[in-house]
């Protein structure tokens, strides 16, 4: 990848964290994450960064993947020449249609089909995001890597998406600049630019607890992991406020975890989340 692309692609990324923070409420981080952003923005060569920051007024997301020769944002196919010239990476190429930034991901874990779930009747709520195959009510990890571990493989033993080590990877690196446990014993661990497919959802219930945050003695119970593809980027925003505005409610919670069957957690998953989730 080009330096500045990868340099591009890490801001973009602190950026959006940024705005998790704020939806799920974790004031405490954003100072240091806003002094993280201004002293890369500050490095980037004066040439790239007014470009960034125009594009950046315009939409969050700035770099985007090709995948299968389109751009991922606005899924132009590009020209042959183009998608060389973005593998190459010898310079900045934008694409013709939006203008974003392109990079060539090095097979990435990708959604890999289950097209039925997605079919009529048209669902609504979460159920387009998840199904009762993703549930798991009493998941066997006991630290942060197995639980993301444990919820990746269960994505790909299902068929919705492929190299759940890749997955698990992604998410760590993720985990590694601010954690996404919160308050009342939720985690939202996630995957971004995982492409071929809508954002998609799996949970996992610690009977015993977690440790998801190494900052904090409080114990993770409800985890959500998600891979979200880049065109999906400012709608996961909306979800992880739904989910956050449901489950801070301690008898959402307690109701949530009194299911030990996977169609019983979807159906009560499905039934709590319909009013914040559209």
């Amino acid at each position: 990848m080009h330096p500045v692309v990868n340099h591009l692609v890490q801001l973009q990324e602190l950026t959006l964290i940024r705005d998790e923070q704020k939806v799920v409420g974790g004031a405490p981080h954003l100072q240091n994450l806003d002094a993280s952003i201004d002293a890369m923005s500050n490095q980037l060569p004066p040439d790239v960064r007014p470009l960034f920051e125009k594009l950046r007024v315009r939409d969050r997301i700035v770099v985007v993947p090709v995948t299968n020769g389109n751009c991922a944002a606005c899924g132009m196919q590009l020209p042959i020449s183009m998608v060389q010239a973005v593998r190459r990476a010898a310079d900045l190429v934008a694409c013709p249609n939006c203008s974003r930034i392109l990079y060539y991901p090095e097979a990435p874990p990708r959604q890999v089909g289950k097209a039925h779930r997605r079919s009529a009747p048209r669902k609504v709520g979460i159920s387009r995001f998840s199904s009762h195959t993703l549930m798991i009510p009493s998941i066997e990890a006991g630290d942060k890597e197995s639980a993301i571990r444990e919820l990746a493989s269960k994505m790909e033993s299902e068929g919705f998406v492929d190299k759940a080590d890749k997955l698990v990877e992604a998410a760590l690196q993720r985990e590694a600049v601010v954690s996404t446990a919160v308050d009342h014993g939720l985690a939202f661990p996630h995957v971004r630019a995982v492409e071929g497919g809508g954002l998609t959802l799996a949970l996992g219930i610690s009977r015993k607890g977690i440790q998801f945050d190494e900052e904090s003695k409080a114990l993770t119970r409800i985890v959500f992991f998600m891979v979200i593809p880049t065109a999906a980027s400012a709608f996961y925003l909306k979800l992880l406020s739904g989910l956050t505005e449901t489950f801070m409610q301690a008898e959402a919670r307690k109701t949530l975890m009194a299911e030990k069957e996977p169609d019983k957690l979807w159906k009560t998953l499905v039934k709590l989340t319909r009013a914040a989730i559209k």
